[in-house]
């Protein structure tokens, strides 16, 4: 069995349990599904071309023909947020991914090989962990221009540590175990050993890390391009929606960046809820 079949099946049982047993999982679940549709289909289901001036009244507020009301120029918000839902996701899909694959390997190398690979990396990690994530980002979109690419690259780079210092350690753990010392004995291989036990056992930990590193990077690709430094307008980009509505707060119509924000938010809390329930049934096993 392959660790990707490995980690499906402990995240999904894992998740069918954290479902039985608490609704709040079941409520997440269903926020992030709809997340995910609206990321994959928000063009779709897009009722107007989200750039279309003037489809609706300026300003207009919520009616049945536009149920988020328009923005300052007559844009559907709704259609924006629907659109916008592909970007404002797919950015910390990035990230985590970027950050929690390199961040892993290089803090199961240290474990596994310690002694000079394990001081190496972990001055490497310490340096990483010195710069701030938004400042290495406001570096990256200096030195490469605007846009989510160089943020989402600078953010994989700063979030990397964070994993690295997390698995490192628990994978020392774990190679200190006596199970490890037993395959070694019975001639399993370097491989076997970390592919079939080691990365397994790690999985639910990386799994957590991901979770929150998702919410954090979200947050940060918005505040980036609430600062005007991601994606630019007319981009539907969440981010770009609050930063574009704020002035709407003052003249009556907040909903220009109140909804955008609220979806950022939800989104955040539904994965963090999903990610720490899943994680603690995953560990805890059948408890």
């Amino acid at each position: 069995m392959s660790v990707a079949q490995l980690a499906g099946g402990r995240v999904s049982t894992a998740l069918r349990r954290a479902a039985r047993r608490d609704p709040l999982v079941v409520a997440a679940s269903i926020v992030m599904l709809g997340i995910a549709v609206m990321a994959v289909f928000g063009p779709v289901l897009a009722p107007y071309d989200p750039d279309a001036l003037y489809v609706g009244p300026i300003s207009g507020p919520p009616t049945l023909a536009h149920p988020f009301g328009t923005d300052d120029l007559g844009r559907d918000i709704l259609s924006r947020v629907l659109v916008g839902a592909g970007p404002s996701v797919l950015g910390p899909i990035v990230v985590v991914t970027i950050s929690s694959v390199l961040g892993a390997a290089i803090a199961i190398g240290a474990a596994w090989f310690g002694g000079a690979v394990d001081a190496v990396s972990s001055r490497l990690i310490e340096v990483l962990f010195a710069i701030p994530g938004l400042v290495l980002a406001v570096l990256a979109v200096a030195m490469f221009g605007k846009g989510l690419l160089a943020p989402a690259v600078a953010l994989s780079i700063a979030y990397l540590p964070l994993v690295a210092r997390l698995i490192r350690a628990l994978a020392r753990q774990e190679l200190a175990k006596p199970y490890v010392a037993a395959l070694r004995v019975q001639g399993v291989g370097g491989a076997a050993i970390c592919f079939r036990h080691l990365v397994p056992a790690l999985l639910p930990a990386l799994f957590a890390q991901a979770t929150v590193g998702f919410g954090y990077a979200m947050l940060d690709l918005a505040a980036i391009s609430f600062l005007g430094l991601g994606a630019q307008p007319p981009a539907s980009d969440w981010g770009v929606m609050i930063a574009s509505g704020q002035p709407a707060l003052l003249t009556g119509a907040p909903e220009q960046a109140v909804i955008p924000a609220a979806f950022v938010v939800i989104t955040v809390l539904a994965v963090n809820i999903l990610g720490a329930r899943v994680t603690a049934w995953a560990e805890g096993g059948d408890r």
